[in-house]
């Protein structure tokens, strides 16, 4: 059976994780206040869940999510995460992380930040462009009129084909995109952030997404 860690268990990291425990996979949670703070969301997951902290989840991960805010990606245990598929719930706000330079300069994006920080790891750009609660209500099944599509972007095509697979399991249809540098077209801002698309509607809006100074 496949093992999910998450490193965070906010509202996207707990909402994961159930749609995880649902479609039966096991599940790690962790966050930065300690094991001990999940007691309550990992009794209501039920016995495929359980917390640790976030290096024993990673140590744990047959795949990981790392889903905390992006001014704490240089706390992601490094090393128990090497060789592995690394799907990243980032987005950028400043009001929130500060200021980084490269990401205002549109020299880099959140996802190659954290790629940066897990140089072995296999980065996967996903779940960043749908409210939390969402992923649960607008599941539909495969072949459904208007299913909703979400991005996956990532320099690995084997990577990126896990975690399609997993989106569409879990209710959507996947388009992919390469490499990493172009998930600069789903963040914030763009077309096709927090909007129900279909996948041709998807596409669309990546094609038509312009950088921040070209806006």
């Amino acid at each position: 059976m496949t093992t999910i860690g998450l490193i965070g268990a906010g509202h996207i990291g707990s909402t994961l994780a159930r749609d995880f425990v649902d479609h039966g996979y096991d599940v790690v949670l962790s966050n930065s206040r300690g094991p001990e703070t999940l007691a309550d969301l990992v009794a209501d997951l039920g016995p495929r869940a359980r917390a640790a902290t976030p290096a024993e989840a990673a140590a744990a991960a047959d795949i990981a999510v790392v889903t905390i805010p992006l001014k704490a990606i240089d706390t992601v245990p490094v090393e128990p995460l090497a060789g592995k598929i690394v799907i990243d719930t980032n987005n950028y706000y400043p009001q929130r992380d500060g200021h980084i330079a490269a990401l205002d300069q549109e020299t880099t994006t959140t996802s190659e930040l954290l790629q940066a920080h897990l140089p072995t790891s296999k980065v996967v750009k996903a779940f960043n462009h749908i409210m939390f609660s969402q992923i649960l209500e607008h599941a539909q099944p495969a072949g459904a009129p208007g299913r909703r599509a979400l991005a996956v972007v990532s320099n690995d095509a084997d990577a990126a084909e896990v975690v399609a697979k997993i989106i569409d399991e879990f209710g959507f249809d996947p388009v992919v995109v390469t490499p990493l540098s172009e998930s600069w077209r789903i963040q914030r801002d763009t077309p096709g952030y927090v909007t129900v698309r279909t996948a041709d509607e998807l596409r669309t809006d990546l094609a038509n997404a312009k950088r921040y100074r070209d806006m």
